[in-house]
């Protein structure tokens, strides 16, 4: 239940770490270009830049403009990561959306506090591609790019650092909730969702970061509820933590 960008990324990611980690790729080597991996890997430049974006939050790829990728001088340490093995239960899954919801609610208080002209009308193209997406890939892409949006506004470079390693892969499947679900009941749930990031770029607009703070934990709180419920639908009994069978798309529903 992955999405298929989300999976490439992962993959590529993996690959090039072990390449890393071989010595195949030592530090200070320069990766492929984008166009070469897009060839021999058969897949997108939208998955080769995911790929790039998670390796340099790692710490595994610096960029040098005009030059290329190349791999980074203490490539071998490892920063902070959250690897998809490790979310095999529900119970670590839940504790990752809280800490998301804890991020992203200060992140947007900063964004309000701090923004600018451009962040604005930055934020408001992924709205409207968020808005006008018609497919799940679409609206994966949309979603990752609002969310990186306020953590630009907030002019802390961390903030961005850090979504970039969050990627795609920690979006949610909107199909997971809805599968069961008349259409009525989808489009439904799409304006809600809408309606949510609304009210965040409103407040972003209007330089309240309180209102801004508040409208982006209801949004996390309301996906952290999702979660839990169908955790609890899948598992029921509490005291017996167990994998979750659907653990590798739930570690995605922090958006």
């Amino acid at each position: 239940m992955t999405t298929k960008a989300a999976s490439l990324a992962d993959e590529l990611v993996r690959l090039f770490e072990q390449r890393i980690d071989s010595g195949e790729l030592p530090p200070g080597a320069r990766f492929p270009t984008e166009m070469a991996i897009t060839t021999t890997a058969g897949v997108s430049r939208t998955v080769v830049r995911e790929a790039f974006a998670r390796l340099s939050a790692r710490g595994l790829l610096v960029s040098r403009r005009g030059s290329g990728a190349y791999v980074a001088e203490g490539a071998l340490y490892r920063a902070f990561q959250v690897e998809p093995e490790e979310m095999q239960e529900v119970e670590d899954v839940v504790k990752l959306l809280e800490m998301r919801m804890a991020l992203e609610t200060e992140m947007a208080g900063l964004a309000a506090q701090r923004r600018t002209g451009d962040d604005l009308a930055l934020l408001g193209t992924c709205l409207d591609r968020l808005s006008a997406s018609d497919d799940v890939e679409q609206a994966v892409d949309a979603d990752v790019a609002f969310h990186a949006a306020i953590a630009r506004a907030t002019h802390n470079e961390y903030y961005s650092r850090f979504m970039d390693f969050l990627g795609l892969r920690l979006v949610p499947r909107r199909s997971l909730y809805l599968r069961d679900q008349a259409d009525s009941a989808r489009v439904a749930y799409a304006r809600a969702i809408h309606r949510d990031h609304e009210a965040i770029y409103a407040a972003i607009v209007a330089q309240e970061p309180a209102r801004a703070r508040h409208a982006a934990r209801r949004h996390m709180q309301k996906s952290l509820e999702r979660h839990r419920r169908l955790a609890a639908t899948a598992w029921p009994n509490a005291d017996a933590p167990r994998p979750h069978p659907q653990a590798d798309v739930l570690r995605r529903d922090l958006c």
